[in-house]
């Protein structure tokens, strides 16, 4: 059983309201959303493993039982070509989880005209493995979105 953890601080929205019809039919996977408060930070590890993938704009973690969980720092955010991103790992890295891995600013993503939303995906899972997904409310960074099992 995997936990996921957000890994910002805002208001959960579902993959639903995510503005981009990619995410928001889960053809990446299930999962939710959380639209960050507008506040430089850090955004963390969902769950504790490998970073498998690292892109200023979105991560994916892969945990000990296989279970990989894309974190995508807003929308059409590849287009920014790293700008307004820091790096704090490495492709290849172990972290845990609840650790910054990315730091950004939502503001600054908002204010060049795209949502800052994060969309936090289980991916290559089917949609009867998660449960206790979150879909609204406010959420802390660090607090479980879902598991996986």
């Amino acid at each position: 059983m995997t936990r996921v953890m957000s890994p910002v601080t805002g208001r959960v929205v579902g993959l639903a309201g995510v503005p981009d019809p990619v995410f928001a039919q889960a053809m990446v996977g299930p999962g939710t959303a959380v639209d960050p408060e507008r506040e430089s930070g850090h955004a963390i590890a969902p769950v504790t493993g490998k970073i498998v993938k690292l892109h200023p704009h979105a991560y994916v973690v892969v945990d000990e039982e296989g279970h990989g969980v894309l974190v995508h720092l807003g929308i059409d955010t590849v287009k920014l070509k790293g700008e307004g991103f820091e790096l704090l790992v490495s492709e290849g890295d172990e972290v845990t989880a609840g650790q910054p891995v990315v730091g950004w600013n939502p503001a600054v993503i908002e204010a060049g005209g795209r949502s800052p939303i994060c969309a936090v995906v289980a991916l290559d899972a089917g949609a009867d493995a998660l449960s206790d997904v979150v879909e609204s409310g406010e959420v802390t960074k660090g607090a479980e979105l879902f598991t996986w099992s």
